[in-house]
């Protein structure tokens, strides 16, 4: 993607829980769909499990940031969102962070980790995606359906306004063409070094277990999965006190490893 294309720094909207001086930053990416305001409470509560601070923000074309600059999103819009977090963090004076993606938000913290090691100190992604697979596109066709036949797109508004149309269309068109089918960021994952914990839903309506398993097989770095049994593709609603249980053992972990 066309780097005249990234957004102004200064328009991308972020949420600071800033509880616990000189501890470490979890930062939330969110996932195709989403927003600041769609983790609901779930970024407080694990900060103050954690005792650790939250960073939310809104990526360009979603939330309360500015609209997306671009015509038509790129196939490697997720390595472009990593530089973009790059720039952002050194746009915040945010020297290091944990990252927590949703979904798209876990791909783009994989690369992350990848490109920018010294700034990525743990990657909890949960229903990431490294390639494209057949669930993923009917997933997608089926939600295409709803939001064509359903009040999905005025409830979509509530949070994006009048750029729900075109960020629903840019996740939905981009990931059923053609050309996305070879997609791929496996390639990013031996440049993965810092801890990582890898969750999914096992009945996930958007990737199959294979997800997890090839994370796993390609990061460096230490790498722990956690796959929750009748759980789909948003785990931290439908079962968060699990998440925040694990994430939170995970992330004091690291803590305790860092203070040694």
């Amino acid at each position: 993607m066309n780097p005249l294309h990234k957004p102004p720094l200064d328009q991308i909207a972020v949420r600071r829980i800033d509880l616990h001086p000189n501890r470490p930053t979890i930062l939330f990416l969110h996932d195709s769909l989403g927003c600041i305001e769609l983790w609901r409470d779930f970024p407080q509560q694990l900060a103050e499990q954690c005792q650790c601070n939250a960073w939310i923000y809104d990526r360009q074309g979603y939330g309360q940031s500015c609209p997306f600059s671009y015509q038509e999103r790129s196939n490697d819009y997720m390595e472009w969102e990593a530089d973009v977090l790059s720039e952002l963090m050194d746009h915040w004076q945010l020297d290091k962070a944990i990252l927590f993606g949703h979904s798209d938000g876990g791909s783009i913290a994989l690369i992350a980790a990848s490109k920018y090691p010294q700034k990525i100190e743990g990657v909890i992604a949960e229903g990431a995606h490294i390639f494209v697979e057949d669930i993923t596109i009917a997933g997608i066709q089926d939600a295409i359906k709803v939001y064509q036949g359903t009040p999905l797109p005025a409830k979509l508004a509530r949070y994006h306004g009048d750029k729900t149309q075109d960020m629903f269309w840019a996740w939905a068109d981009t990931w059923t063409r053609d050309s996305f089918r070879d997609w791929d960021i496996s390639s990013f994952l031996a440049g993965v070094q810092c801890p990582s914990l890898i969750i999914q839903g096992e009945a996930d309506e958007y990737g199959s277990l294979q997800q997890v398993e090839g994370i796993v097989r390609g990061v460096k770095g230490p790498v722990e999965k956690f796959i929750i049994p009748k759980v789909k593709h948003t785990p931290h609603k439908e079962v968060p006190q699990e998440i925040l249980d694990r994430a939170s053992q995970f992330i004091h972990q690291q803590i305790a490893k860092n203070a040694c």
